[in-house]
């Protein structure tokens, strides 16, 4: 397989094995017109089998979304065809606009445009609560 290299971009890279797709629908990168590479299940001396997701654009990424649903994942940016900066990732202590809250009785449920705020109440179990209602929110 031959998946060519980018100059200006995105590269997310160790994401758990079976999770990019996850990250690519969760990113709406379908909803894009930009080339994007999906690489699943590559041999890693590291993590035994791990994703990697290439975005050949400059594309605004959502790093609390990415540390939410693989907090070891490692985000790459590429300029003129060099990695210029390395991101790890480290679990939000605070998710806003990435999950959302199913207590139909929250006020994000009237509010439409009240933003959907989540704050890490466990980081054990990277359990979060709504700030508005308390509800635990579910992986």
């Amino acid at each position: 397989m031959n998946i060519d290299s980018i100059q200006n971009g995105v590269v997310i890279d160790h994401i758990t094995a079976g999770k990019g797709m996850k990250l690519y629908q969760l990113l709406k990168l379908g909803e894009t017109d930009l080339s994007v590479a999906i690489i699943k299940n590559v041999n890693s001396r590291k993590m035994g089998k791990k994703d990697i997701i290439k975005i050949d654009a400059d594309f605004p990424i959502n790093l609390d979304l990415i540390a939410y649903v693989d907090p070891g994942a490692t985000v790459n940016i590429i300029r003129q065809g060099k990695l210029v900066e390395k991101r790890a990732m480290e679990i939000p202590l605070t998710l806003r606009d990435v999950i959302f809250c199913k207590n139909p009785r929250c006020i994000t449920s009237t509010e439409q445009e009240l933003h959907h705020v989540f704050r890490l109440t466990n980081p054990a179990e990277k359990e979060y609560r709504c700030i508005y209602c308390e509800s635990r929110a579910g992986n």
